[in-house]
């Protein structure tokens, strides 16, 4: 249940009435996340936020017809009693902070992954969420992919027998921009987390997701091997190298790379799930591949035409039809507390284990 001054401030929605939203954070990823808000027959953009004005314009234009206001200061959009629903879209050691703040206000929070840096700020907002009568869905968006969803439960289900083990990846060809919109706190690591907890948050959920389990214990190394003090002052690896062991006994490595040369073979993102009966190649073919000799590959989904927006959809189908939600926030600290162990392991040279994390799920 939420807390009483999180029930008075609460936006009351009347039927037919379009949520008032607010998008804080309009760079890349906010002003991609706000067109999905605007095609969204129930939303309506009310509120921007950006310290940057470029970024801010851009958006405001985007979204003219619902003649939004915009702000350079995140805190007075929680507090408009009037605003429903907040989208989180900023450097991500903010993002805990920001979600608390909105669901301590009564309004129903979309934030992106990861929805924490630290495992203090994990739990603090999943203690904030737990408590909360609003909606909460991080910003795991593979979760609303259908094919991977078909898939995983053909896995769950039995396809491929008893899940043993996980090889997964994700190489990238070059570095983030070094003149990007985002190079001022991206290569920060107290600021994004680096390459493992910002972006391969998304992968690691997604393994998460198919062995359906979490890990217990970490290990591995990283480092930055390419581009040393490139840019200057850097602080995120650009390479790293990761063991997990899960609670339910599977295994699972995992190897991240941003100098894998585009021509060479296997470079991109790729989740291989072993399983006592065969083995699937979960993010390109969807196809079981059976043990031994007998049987032939099979398709354990099609892909088809996806939805670009359809976790926001969801986010809106939760809070006006009492949808699924498909990333909530056992999803989301879950994916962020296995990318934090894995960083801590790389980063402290030593086995991390789940319950050293002191969060409960």
């Amino acid at each position: 249940m939420g807390s009483g001054l999180a029930a008075q401030s609460a936006f009351n929605q009347t039927a037919g009435e379009r949520i008032p939203t607010a998008m804080i954070g309009t760079g890349n990823r906010g002003s991609y996340v706000l067109k999905g808000v605007m095609e969204q027959p129930n939303a309506k953009v009310a509120a921007l936020c950006d310290l940057k004005p470029a970024r801010l314009d851009a958006a405001a234009t985007a979204a003219a017809k619902d003649n939004p206001t915009t702000y350079t200061d995140w805190r007075k959009i929680i507090d408009r009693k009037d605003i429903g629903a907040v989208f989180i879209a900023t450097p991500p050691h903010l993002h805990s902070e920001m979600a608390i703040a909105a669901l301590q206000a009564g309004k129903h929070v979309y934030c992106e992954k990861p929805i924490g840096l630290t495992a203090e700020h994990v739990r603090d907002l999943v203690k904030a969420a737990k408590t909360a009568n609003q909606v909460f869905v991080a910003g795991q968006q593979m979760r609303s992919v259908r094919y991977l969803s078909q898939t995983i439960d053909k896995i769950h289900g039995g396809a491929i027998g008893d899940v043993l083990m996980v090889k997964a990846q994700r190489h990238g060809a070059a570095d983030l921009p070094h003149d990007s919109s985002s190079s001022d706190w991206y290569f920060d690591v107290s600021k994004s987390g680096g390459y493992l907890i910002e972006m391969s948050v998304h992968n690691l959920d997604a393994c998460n997701w198919a062995i359906g389990s979490r890990p217990v214990r970490a290990a591995g190394f990283g480092g930055i091997q390419l581009y040393k003090n490139d840019p200057a002052g850097r602080t995120i690896f650009d390479c790293g190298l990761l063991t997990y062991d899960y609670a339910n006994g599977a295994k699972m490595t995992f190897t991240q790379s941003v100098f894998h040369p585009r021509q060479m073979p296997g470079g991109g993102q790729y989740i291989h799930v072993f399983g006592s009966k065969g083995a699937v190649d979960l993010m390109q073919t969807n196809t079981m591949y059976p043990l031994g000799t007998a049987g032939e590959p099979t398709a354990l989904a099609q892909k088809g035409a996806e939805s670009p927006h359809a976790h926001v959809t969801a986010f809106y189908d939760c809070i006006t039809k009492n949808g699924k939600n498909p990333a909530d926030i056992t999803v989301g600290a879950t994916a962020a507390l296995t990318a934090i162990m894995g960083h801590l392991a790389m980063t402290k040279q030593k086995l991390i284990t789940w319950s050293e994390l002191g969060v409960d799920l």
